[in-house]
């Protein structure tokens, strides 16, 4: 039987920034990956594509969902170079790391994106526990659903990297909201903060 959700191949930076160290999507596994593709001169991913993304990186925990930022050159190559990427995080406040997709020797297309089959930029991809592709949609994708879509992630099944074994997600107790909080109640009743 074919697993309907194919292993995302691994990504091909020639430079990181915002982090101190290189990320495989090996060292992910066992966490949502949220890669948004995207250039710094694409009018869309500027007004929606990276907000949406650093409120996915603000709004989850870290342990949980990991976001990668490629920056995926295919056109204006002399204007969008690293240096003035890095000064384009700077100025937008883009926190969560970003590779630089390695430029095509042949061609126009970045090898990442050629590996991911992508269509254009913004590319939203998103990765399940196990390294899986679970989304590739081009273009604007509604807030909400992305949301929707994190947390369905979020709460399957995780793989233990120690043993390579699944780990069920805790079950959510029971929520209850009062005027001014909402609090997730313990399987003992007790609520908590």
């Amino acid at each position: 039987m074919t697993n309907i959700h194919p292993v995302a191949p691994e990504l091909q930076v020639s430079q990181w920034l915002n982090t101190l160290r290189s990320i495989t999507l090996a060292d992910l596994r066992g966490r949502v990956v949220v890669l948004h593709a995207f250039q710094m001169l694409c009018p869309g991913c500027v007004s929606h594509g990276l907000p949406q993304a650093a409120a996915i990186h603000e709004t989850f925990p870290a342990a949980d969902v990991a976001v990668i930022g490629i920056h995926s050159v295919f056109e204006h190559h002399s204007a969008m170079t690293p240096v003035a990427l890095e000064a384009f995080l700077y100025e937008y406040h883009i926190r969560f790391p970003v590779a630089v997709d390695r430029p095509s020797t042949t061609g126009n297309i970045p090898h990442t994106m050629e590996a991911f089959n992508m269509r254009g930029t913004p590319t939203l991809i998103l990765l399940d526990r196990q390294g899986r592709i679970r989304l590739n949609h081009f273009g604007r994708m509604d807030d909400l659903r992305v949301g929707a879509t994190i947390g369905q992630l979020v709460s399957e099944a995780a793989i233990d990297p120690n043993s390579n074994q699944y780990q069920e997600q805790p079950a959510a107790g029971r929520v209850g909201c009062d005027n001014e909080e909402c609090a997730i109640s313990d399987n003992m009743g007790q609520a908590s903060a």
